[in-house]
């Protein structure tokens, strides 16, 4: 197959309204370049060689066991002259090939590598293996050319099989996963290599083998290392979550169960999907597009919502696991650019441009409205590295000021006397006495190839693939030969479906004919970072009041709050599944102080959310303990701010369950006599939480349980909220009040039907009841997940916020957000990420219902026998355990 997915061979170029730069301009920015490398890279040679990285602060080299320890990062430490190894072929990209050729020589003379150290498999394959490689193909390619490296032999190829040899018994496993951590001088195994005793290791360590490995087999004529990185590609393959075509964090090597069930496209994970993708561009194997084809899907389906990359559960993927991004995942765009999904990757970047903007350098994790959560910055290079690949794939002139904003912020805040030190804290601008060897590998590098014309490159990139590491391994080792010497895991071969390719590359002419269309995309995003945290002193008009209405004071079925919500631009939208979007448009508004106002509702009613969610409580169960169930089916339940609260009780409260009359429980009970001493059933909506609890307490009952009205709704696609009280004081509530969505109320409902008599523990989580042996066998499965508040992004021009018109108010920090209220409330808002696209973001589990029976199992839960049921709970049950142990 040609290769022609390669899209950085993208027909047709995108143009911004802005001005293009000027050729001078360029060629000051690519000169600029030229200088910051050398300074850096000079004074890594004059005050760190030989060690393996720079500390810039004290203008010394950083050697392992002389400095005090940095834990896992100290792994990419091998006293292999680290930095030199790493910036070989980078090098050759700036023109320097008398450097070069010096640089070449000093590693062949200098550097040893059976050092008698344990390192880290994943990082000396990126950096060691692959820049030895690197800096074969551009030493070969410089003595094809006839004027330099005439007497090189193929040294360096050399070397790179030699520690080829030296990674290989990490992949001694059953799995063919590779152990974490190697000895380069002993191997894995035995009392002197101080490793081998590791179990996890984490998904990208894993996955990120096959482009050094395949290239080396290739170069070398020996396939032992390119079936080692396959065996390993395949078992992650086959140990993905079936249902969402997701890979976890963290995995066990030896028996190939999942540690860390969470999924994104950042730490941990990154580079596995970035390698399956260039798998195919290097090699030709159709197989590798297919299988990231199949994940890609799922990620945008899942983890994307521009412009947001979120992590979520593998087992429940409508639902976030954390609410920070690592800036790991800057690198998506640029493979997105790769994969010819242009739109996504355009909003997303200006998401991590604007983040930049705002904190100089992207934090090493921030939250999703923008705020940090880790504030330091390693000089990572990966905004650098998607912001040249939409530059190239576009053509568009604004990515050339993205690359100068880079350029600026290194000089201003990073460049030091002795080179270029890696951020303590971005809000402080305070440094850290670090340059890892990633800077000179692959920052300078893209920024080179950013301001660069053709002319000014040695070579044709395009005939080059770059590696995670940035390092260049030529499109031409597809055609060398290879076979296979070790065993798959495949247990039979996978048929290719045609359904998984795209064999075209897009025309971005033909995508984006308005040349105005990536500014569109591109401006709701900046004023929604611009907006956020710290965020302006709301506008005062002159003789103005307070604003006409607060957030807190809001409630959804109230005629005059809905006019001034008009008035202000802000307009409800009824969605499918019941609740109601609220979008506002400035330019909708009766003037620009009410459309002003309308901005200060919007951001008034993310703060109460942000406040709310701070005071949520922690989801509770609903357990069936009666015959036949045993306890052996737990339902998540959401908790109530009112009542007893069951995280106090020991025992929980416990009790046979009946369905009040009237079942909305808004008027007197007229069931009383049965009602009384039970745990009375509810539906949702039509009135107050509250008046509900006040009702079925009144008539005598011990608890309650209020199941959700809206068909297909569940706690598998979104998230808990807590409900909230009518304003009033609700002292007067003493007995337990829970809340179960639609799917998990149907199994209550219908194990109810079936047996007529059916017991249920309320409780913080599932209990052993310890009665019997049958009981005793499941009764350890315990319910205890964490429900995440979400913070998705707001909009300019356009804020949106979700109310669901059955449930009490509670609304996130941005402009979208889910608030639910009972009717006749205040609004009790539940945030829940939403894609940011077009006028009205609809929600992924709306979007994406009739496709739940895939994932989910059957959503319709009333027409499931009892052991159905059973069986569609059973993973979902042992999911939450590992969740509890994750602490997701």
């Amino acid at each position: 197959m040609a290769l022609v997915l390669f899209l950085l061979m993208l027909a047709g170029v995108l143009c911004s309204l802005g001005q293009a730069m000027s050729q001078e301009e360029k060629l000051r920015l690519r000169n600029q370049v030229v200088e910051m490398f050398d300074h850096a890279y000079q004074n890594y040679m004059d005050h760190a060689y030989p060690a393996d990285e720079l500390m810039p602060l004290t203008c010394r080299g950083r050697v392992r066991g002389l400095e005090p320890s940095r834990g896992d990062v100290d792994d990419a430490l091998g006293k292999f002259s680290l930095t030199l190894i790493d910036t070989l072929d980078t090098l050759v990209l700036l023109n320097k090939t008398t450097e070069f050729e010096a640089a070449v020589r000093r590693v062949l003379s200098d550097v040893r590598l059976d050092n008698d150290i344990v390192v880290s498999v994943f990082e000396t394959n990126i950096r060691v293996l692959g820049g030895l490689l690197g800096g074969h193909s551009m030493a070969v390619m410089l003595k094809e050319r006839g004027q330099h490296m005439q007497w090189y032999q193929d040294e360096l190829l050399h070397m790179a099989k030699d520690l080829g040899l030296r990674l290989l018994p990490a992949f001694n496993t059953s799995s063919g996963l590779p152990y974490p951590r190697v000895n380069l001088k002993y191997g894995v195994r035995g009392p002197e290599t101080r490793t081998g005793t590791e179990t996890d290791t984490c998904t990208a360590c894993a996955g990120t083998i096959i482009l050094e490995f395949a290239a080396l087999s290739r170069f070398i004529g020996d396939p032992v290392f390119e079936a080692h990185a396959r065996r390993a590609l395949d078992f992650l393959w086959e140990k993905r979550q079936r249902n969402s075509n997701l890979v976890g964090t963290t995995i066990n090597i030896h028996s190939g169960e999942w540690v860390r069930r969470d999924s994104g496209v950042g730490a941990g994970i990154d580079s596995y999907y970035e390698y399956l993708l260039k798998a195919y561009v290097l090699l030709g194997d159709d197989l590798f597009l297919q299988r990231f084809n199949v994940h890609y899907a799922s990620i945008m389906k899942y983890i994307s919502q521009p412009p947001l990359l979120l992590h979520v559960h593998i087992h429940k993927p409508f639902l976030p696991a954390r609410t920070w991004m690592d800036s790991l995942l800057a690198f998506f765009p640029g493979l997105q650019v790769l994969k010819g999904d242009i739109r996504p990757a355009i909003e997303t970047h200006e998401m991590l441009y604007q983040v930049t903007k705002k904190h100089n350098f992207l934090p090493e994790a921030f939250t999703t409205d923008f705020r940090v959560h880790w504030a330091q910055h390693p000089l990572r290079p990966e905004f650098a590295e998607s912001t040249y690949f939409l530059y190239k794939a576009t053509g568009d002139p604004y990515y050339l000021e993205a690359g100068r904003t880079i350029l600026d912020n290194l000089n201003r805040f990073a460049r030091v006397p002795c080179g270029f030190a890696a951020m303590k804290d971005v809000r402080t601008g305070s440094h850290e006495d670090r340059m890892d060897s990633f800077f000179l590998a692959e920052m300078f590098k893209y920024l080179f190839l950013l301001f660069a014309e053709a002319d000014d490159l040695p070579f044709d990139v395009e005939d080059y693939i770059f590696t995670t590491e940035a390092h260049l391994l030529p499109l031409s080792l597809s055609r060398a030969p290879h076979s296979s010497s070790v065993p798959s895991n495949k247990t039979s071969e996978e048929e290719l479906d045609d359904s998984n390719f795209d064999w075209t590359c897009p025309n971005t002419r033909l995508l984006f004919p308005d040349p105005a269309f990536p500014r569109n995309l591109r401006e709701p995003i900046r004023s929604a970072v611009d907006k956020s945290c710290p965020r302006p002193a709301p506008y005062k008009e002159p003789g103005m009041g307070r604003l006409p209405l607060r957030a807190q004071d809001f409630m959804a079925n109230n005629p005059e709050h809905l006019e001034l919500l008009r008035r202000m631009g802000v307009s409800l939208i009824h969605l499918k599944d019941g609740r109601v979007q609220l979008v506002q448009h400035a330019t909708q508004a009766m003037s620009a102080v009410a459309a002003e106002d309308g901005v200060r509702f919007m951001q008034e009613m993310m703060e109460l959310s942000n406040q709310q969610q701070k005071e949520q409580l922690p989801p509770r169960a609903v357990q069936i303990i009666s015959h036949p169930f045993f306890g052996r089916v737990v339902l998540t339940a959401g908790p109530a701010q009112f009542g007893t609260d069951l995280s106090k009780s020991t025992t929980g409260v416990r009790g046979f369950v009946t369905a009040a009359e009237p079942y909305s429980g808004c008027n007197e009970i007229t069931n009383a006599e049965y009602v009384q001493g039970h745990i009375a059933l509810l539906q949702r909506g039509q009135c107050m939480f509250a008046e509900k609890a006040r009702h079925i307490q009144k008539a005598g009952a011990i608890g309650g349980i209020v199941i959700d009205d809206n068909e297909g709704s569940s706690s598998d696609t979104a998230p808990l909220f807590q409900m909230a009280g009518d304003g009033r004081n609700t002292d007067d509530i003493t007995i337990p009040l829970l809340f179960l969505f639609h799917k998990e109320g149907s199994i209550l409902l219908e194990a109810l039907k079936e047996y007529r008599e059916v017991e249920v523990l309320l409780s913080d989580k599932a209990r052993d009841r310890g009665v019997d042996v049958q009981e005793a066998e499941v009764g350890c499965l315990t319910e205890a997940t964490t429900p995440t508040s979400f913070e998705p992004v707001a909009q300019s021009k356009m804020s949106t916020a979700m109310l669901d018109e059955s449930l009490p108010e509670e609304v996130t920090p941005s402009q979208q957000a889910v608030i639910s209220a009972d009717e006749g409330s205040s609004t009790e808002q539940e945030a829940i990420p939403t894609k940011a696209e077009a006028d009205l973001p609809q929600p992924k589990q709306d979007k994406d219902s009739e496709s739940r029976e895939e994932s989910q199992g059957n959503t319709d839960s009333s027409s499931q026998s009892v052991d159905e049921l059973l069986a569609d709970w059973r993973e979902d049950l042992e999911a939450f355990q590992k969740m509890e142990e994750d602490e997701l």
